[in-house]
């Protein structure tokens, strides 16, 4: 059983931050060999660990990677979903503050950190996606922060699923890559929370769940009223 790391602290919901950042540009095999090294990962896989050394940093080519931190009480806080062209493992000091992990079959590039500071006014294109790799990072960490402190667990199952599918679908159904516990251990809940919060918007017509992890979002504008 997963217990909630934070209890509410208001039931109002807060807007999510958000900055006119440039998508990241897409992944290119010829570009990969001068700076970069592609590696396949099987479901839950450990990429780095806490505390490793920072020797890399990592850009998802295809697949999830989750990253998450074990506290002191043996509960797992997971901080954020990497999807595909989403920038990780950025770290300021040398070593690694959460371990990473493909959700399911991944492949990753590593860059060598040590290369990218080599590559400052030689690859342009390079410098642009590790800065915007960076910017978004520190938008969903604001965003998660908001969410984990200020929302209800109806208003955080809602918030995530607009993400999920503003990131990943093209239309209203969306397939989660995740399970519901890792759901729980993003939003601070516990797994029987997530479970009760998605059948309470499935009874109010707000989304359709033919499969657990497939998710049909069938009112939207009620999704985004939670969210506001």
């Amino acid at each position: 059983m997963h217990t909630a790391l934070l209890t509410k602290a208001s039931s109002s919901a807060l807007p999510s931050l958000d900055l006119n950042i440039p998508p990241l540009r897409p992944y290119a095999d010829a570009s990969t060999p001068s700076v970069g090294s592609v590696r396949s990962f099987a479901k839950d896989e450990e990429i780095f660990g806490e505390g490793d050394r920072a020797a890399f940093v990592y850009k998802v080519l295809s697949g999830v990677v989750r990253t998450s931190k074990l506290l002191s009480d043996g509960r797992r806080q997971i901080d954020a979903f990497h999807l595909t062209g989403d920038i990780f493992g950025i770290e300021a000091g040398e070593e690694h503050r959460f371990c990473a992990e493909a959700v399911g079959d991944c492949m990753v590039i590593l860059y060598r950190r040590t290369h990218l500071a080599s590559s400052v006014g030689k690859d342009a294109q390079l410098v642009q996606d590790m800065t915007t790799g960076m910017m978004r990072s520190l938008v969903r960490a604001q965003n998660h922060m908001l969410l984990l402190g200020r929302k209800s667990a109806v208003e955080k199952i809602a918030t995530f699923l607009l993400d999920m599918a503003e990131r990943t679908a093209d239309d209203d159904a969306l397939d989660l890559p995740m399970s519901r516990t890792d759901i729980a251990d993003h939003l601070g809940l516990t797994i029987e929370t997530v479970s009760r919060s998605f059948t309470q918007l499935e009874r109010q017509g707000i989304i359709e769940l033919p499969s657990a992890r497939h998710v049909v979002l069938a009112n939207r504008a009620a999704l985004e009223r939670l969210n506001t």
